[in-house]
């Protein structure tokens, strides 16, 4: 199983230098990858509850750009892949997404993973002056446009939404044919669309009999669609409130130790997991905190990788 981390990001860690100095160290304990995810505003008064019940992080309140934190990342390390989880693919034009997402790939030497999610917060939709609705198609488009800016030598796309006369775009990604892509999302038709276009899926942690009914989906889908099952990945998000003393069994991975955390990749591997990445960021609040916690779980999980 590969293991990764949360980029310090958001919340007191939206700090350039340390997100730099943090990315360093986080190489150098050994982890196989490091992950950005996507916020632009908190509500006062949101216009959808925040998943899993309780109110939006505060820490959310200052969040660094994603694509910018793993540049940082990457001009600091020099072989941990470097992902995204989720970044909202509906939020600016396809031709600069893809724009964005290949300079990162190249500047990187190849270690991209482009992971998108559609959000939940329509709230973050109105600001960016993005529909809400037709979410889905919308990412569907999205996608034949990446993959044509990324793979054809003359660029045209002629779509309900976009519109791409035949052009030269030829700034490709370093990952040829194109970085891969994750896709993220809990309903029947998100994990449909993993299996039919997607090179893996970004789950979370959640009751593993859930977790593997959702993947088995996708590579229902996939078979479906003529691809190779075996060739999708998952990437499983843990979001642990971490705890100085044992929790009760029923609350691991959302409340732990570092030791029953890394105890319950076990769990994880069993429902189909390829790679688990940790986010402390909500839970700690100081530099040193976070790191130690990293080192911890990096030296629990060693064997693992």
């Amino acid at each position: 199983m590969r293991i990764g981390f949360a980029v310090p990001q958001y919340g007191p860690f939206a700090d350039p230098d340390f997100i730099r100095e943090a990315a360093t160290r986080l190489e150098d304990m050994g982890y196989d990858s490091l992950w950005a995810s996507d916020r632009i505003i908190v509500p006062l008064a949101p216009s959808h509850p925040y998943p899993g019940g309780g109110g939006i992080p505060a820490a959310y309140g200052t969040f660094f750009d994603p694509l910018a934190a793993l540049t940082l990342a990457a001009v600091g390390t020099r072989r941990v892949r470097l992902g995204t989880s989720t970044l909202n693919a509906l939020w600016q034009p396809p031709v600069l997404l893809a724009r964005s997402l290949t300079s990162l790939d190249l500047l990187s030497h190849g270690r991209l993973d482009a992971g998108f999610g559609l959000g939940w917060l329509g709230d973050e939709y109105a600001a960016a002056g993005v529909p809400w609705r037709g979410r889905g198609a919308r990412l569907e488009e999205t996608l034949d446009l990446l993959e044509t800016l990324w793979t054809a030598e003359v660029v045209a796309h002629e779509g309900p939404r976009w519109t791409v006369p035949p052009s030269r775009v030829d700034l490709k990604p370093s990952q040829r044919p194109r970085p891969p892509i994750l896709l993220a999302g809990f309903t029947v038709a998100a994990l449909e669309r993993v299996g039919r276009r997607a090179d893996g899926w970004l789950g979370a942690a959640m009751p593993a009999p859930y977790l593997k009914t959702l993947w088995d989906t996708a590579l229902r889908s996939a078979e479906k669609a003529g691809r190779d099952p075996a060739a999708l990945r998952m990437v499983v998000r843990i979001n642990p409130r971490i705890t100085r003393d044992p929790a009760p069994a029923a609350e691991v991975p959302r409340a732990c130790t570092v030791a029953q955390l890394a105890g319950h990749l076990q769990v994880l591997a069993e429902a189909g997991a390829h790679e688990v990445f940790v986010d402390v960021q909500t839970t700690t609040s100081a530099r040193e905190e976070l790191m130690d916690v990293a080192a911890e779980f990096a030296a629990r999980t060693r064997d693992l990788r």
